[in-house]
């Protein structure tokens, strides 16, 4: 999908659909890879997070691959609706999951985060990964996704994060200003060599605008309790979860 499709409404979504068209074919092994295999201890955390409310119906928004889908189906009895704005990176998760033989427990299709087309409180829980950065409205994008979510339904979240120890993030920048490209590049070519180029600065300029208390704010105003987080990796992945209030 490119940015002339209709659910490029912004331009931060057209923005993603465009950067992640041309990367199916190899995005789970280069994400693995180029995460130095943490991106898997991170999502693992992610499903045990969601798995804790025992949920029957599980939303995985951003589900891109379906990597986050399928963990989610090994790790529970649920159904499991999945979500993307990228048809490309959808039918390489049709193909996974066909693969896992779990597609009489996964649909994938094409939606926006920030226009769910789901009645509220149909799913018990509610996933997303590296969703925030590529919305126009992370608050209400939010919102829309606490909407969908029963009253008492778990909601987590991962994305990645900035080291908060000077050191780390010294190092986290070398990597991601200087490594990652080059990397990215001789990996996978072109495309990944563009995400090599734009993560890092785009992640600390998402966190200037979008502090931790502010995300924080934003799950409450939605109606989320018992929020907390795990900051891992040294501060590379940022692992959140919360309760919806009961009305």
């Amino acid at each position: 999908m490119g940015n002339s499709g209709p659910l490029a409404a912004s331009p931060e979504n057209a923005f993603a659909a465009d950067l992640f068209e041309a990367l199916p074919a190899r995005y789970d092994r280069l994400a693995e890879t180029l995460s130095f295999h943490q991106n898997r201890r991170w999502r693992g955390e992610l499903v045990r997070h969601v798995t804790r409310f025992q949920p029957q119906r599980i939303l995985d928004v951003a589900t891109g691959t379906a990597g986050v889908a399928i963990a989610l189906a090994h790790a529970s009895d649920a159904h499991i609706v999945g979500v993307d704005i990228t048809e490309s990176m959808l039918e390489r998760g049709r193909e996974r999951v066909r693969t896992a033989g779990l597609d009489n427990r996964i649909r994938l299709q094409v939606a926006r985060a920030e226009e769910l087309p789901f009645p509220d409180g149909h799913f018990d829980a509610v996933s997303f990964t590296y969703l925030l950065r590529y919305v126009a409205d992370p608050g209400a994008t939010i919102a829309e996704l606490a909407r969908v979510l029963r009253p008492g339904g778990g909601m987590t979240s991962l994305d990645f994060y900035v080291p908060p120890s000077l050191v780390w993030r010294a190092a986290w920048r070398g990597y991601t200003r200087l490594v990652l490209p080059v990397a990215g590049y001789a990996l996978g070519g072109r495309p990944w060599a563009g995400v090599g180029r734009f993560l890092g600065p785009n992640i600390e300029e998402f966190y200037r605008r979008w502090p931790l208390h502010r995300i924080f704010e934003a799950w409450r105003t939605a109606g989320m309790v018992d929020d907390d987080h795990e900051v891992m990796s040294l501060g590379g992945g940022l692992v959140m979860w919360g309760r919806k209030r009961h009305a």
